[in-house]
């Protein structure tokens, strides 16, 4: 897979190490010449240039891309960069940092982002995770189809605790996609049982997420 970054700093630099030693293609753009330490990520492709530019983009192939990822400290170029990558060479991936939470809201599918990545937030949301149990907690904002990622830690008094997965009726517009227990990260079957203390990764529209937090949090009668 071909990525390109935009923003060669400690983030962008960061990702690119990643995706590197996931066996994946990667160049990074910037168009500060102290950004480009080549020797830093020496297996990645370095281009300076200012990315918000389109003679740029076509000197980086970005039409050659399957991800593009808007990662400078700067919410403007990341959104500009965002919407040339979508409109003008059809990445079917776009992946943007938010800096200023207070700018979310225009990081969706208008300006051709697809996953919105805000740092303040998912730090919160992080903490929350940590200390929260029968807590639906939002990691992740999808723009396309108002998705979330959530997790929610299952309690000891749900009544799903000792459920198979497939015995649930799940609200609509959500999916199951990982079930961490302990150590261990299940990809879950319709055999596997919930247990209290899993934590549960769902994708799930916005507008679920009351009634999937309602469903795994209920108390058992009596209890």
């Amino acid at each position: 897979m071909r990525v390109a970054i935009a923003g060669a700093g400690a983030v962008g630099r960061s990702i690119a190490g990643e995706l590197l030693e996931n066996g994946h293609e990667v160049l990074l753009v910037d168009k500060a010449p102290t950004a480009i330490s080549v020797e830093r990520v020496p297996q990645a492709e370095w281009l300076l240039a200012d990315a918000c530019e389109i003679t740029s983009l076509d000197e980086a192939a970005l039409q050659r891309c399957n991800v593009v990822i808007a990662a400078t400290g700067d919410d403007k170029v990341n959104l500009v960069v965002s919407l040339l990558a979508k409109t003008e060479y059809g990445v079917p991936r776009v992946v943007a940092r938010v800096n200023n939470p207070k700018n979310e809201w225009l990081f969706n599918e208008s300006w051709g982002v697809d996953v919105a990545v805000s740092t303040p937030r998912l730090m919160s949301a992080l903490v929350e995770e940590a200390v929260s149990v029968g807590d639906l907690v939002r990691l992740l904002r999808f723009s396309h189809g108002d998705a979330n990622l959530v997790e929610l830690t299952l309690p000891e008094e749900s009544a799903l605790a000792g459920t198979q997965v497939g015995d649930v009726e799940w609200p609509e517009d959500t999916s199951l996609v990982t079930i961490i227990r302990g150590t261990r990260v299940l990809t879950p079957s319709r055999e596997d049982s919930l247990e209290a203390g899993d934590e549960l990764l769902f994708v799930a529209a916005q507008a679920r997420e009351e009634q999937l937090e309602d469903l795994l949090s209920v108390r058992r009668e009596g209890s």
